[in-house]
């Protein structure tokens, strides 16, 4: 089964194009600098032994991992291929059991009421249909079970980022922003009646790098899929303009004190809803 079937050309193509982003570069990179923020978050979950958990856009599994080291039964889906294997060699180098499946967040292959707990950590927000997203986020966890997401926010650091760098590019039709999931009077209305218990919280990643803010741009456009492949598709000239106000944004942002660190506190909503019996 194509994990993109049943949907218009032109969304067939947007989803392969997403795709095509995340296998870019090496996002695993970039993840290590989250994993401690990741254990944290399933920590606050206090899953018990046995619990089942789908970790949605699972990426190179800082999330799957430590779930499944907590006694979770784990299924991790992502469009990236090359991100689950690195997430199966992670669970393989602890001997832990993770289910890992290449699949689309707006068509997820789970039957309904399938897991106790649905997660996802900067993943499924990018999917390019929030109301689909959501609809399958209802549908795979069962009644009274939890959801719970980190979502970037607009006003933090990724967010502006990409704003930066989405000025270089036409605007998608027919695209939400993926930071209205950062947004909590966007994003609370629709969830709705459909839970009980709908609570948010702010909290700061710190993204740290071992060099100055120039080399840190250009680790992260080389190794963060959806700027390399901004890098890739402007002109020369737009690079150098692009690559200068990252620079800009990283050097503003840099909390470390030193000329050869970067230190950033990105900001993101922590969303957990228990879905109504």
């Amino acid at each position: 089964m194509h994990i993109f079937e049943q949907t218009t050309p032109e969304m067939k193509l947007l989803k392969m194009q997403l795709r095509e982003t995340w296998i870019a570069g090496d996002f695993g990179r970039i993840a290590k600098t989250t994993s401690e923020d990741a254990e944290e978050f399933i920590a606050r979950l206090n899953l018990q032994s046995g619990t089942r958990i789908l970790d949605i856009a699972c990426g190179s599994g800082n999330l799957s991992v430590p779930a499944a080291r907590a006694g979770a039964i784990v299924t991790g889906i992502d469009i990236a291929p090359n991100l689950l294997d690195e997430a199966g060699k992670r669970a393989a180098a602890e001997n832990l059991k993770i289910r890992l499946v290449e699949g689309d967040a707006e068509r997820l292959p789970f039957e309904d009421n399938s897991f106790d707990v649905v997660v996802s950590m900067f993943g499924a927000m990018f999917a390019p249909r929030t109301d689909r997203v959501i609809t399958e986020l209802f549908r795979v966890c069962r009644a009274g079970g939890v959801i719970a997401l980190a979502n970037w926010t607009p006003q933090g650091f990724i967010g502006q980022l990409y704003k930066i760098a989405a000025a270089f590019l036409p605007a998608p039709k027919n695209h939400l922003s993926p930071f209205l999931w950062g947004d909590i009077g966007r994003l609370a209305p629709l969830f709705g009646e459909a839970v009980t218990d709908f609570r948010c919280c702010r909290r700061a990643t710190r993204l740290k790098f071992p060099f100055g803010a120039r080399k840190t741009v250009e680790y992260w456009s080389a190794h963060y899929g959806p700027t390399r492949r901004v890098f890739e598709t402007i002109e020369e000239a737009q690079r150098t303009v692009l690559l200068h106000d990252m620079e800009w944004l990283f050097s503003a942002n840099d909390i470390s004190g030193t000329d050869g660190d970067t230190l950033i506190n990105a900001e993101y909503l922590e969303v957990m809803a228990t879905l109504r019996n």
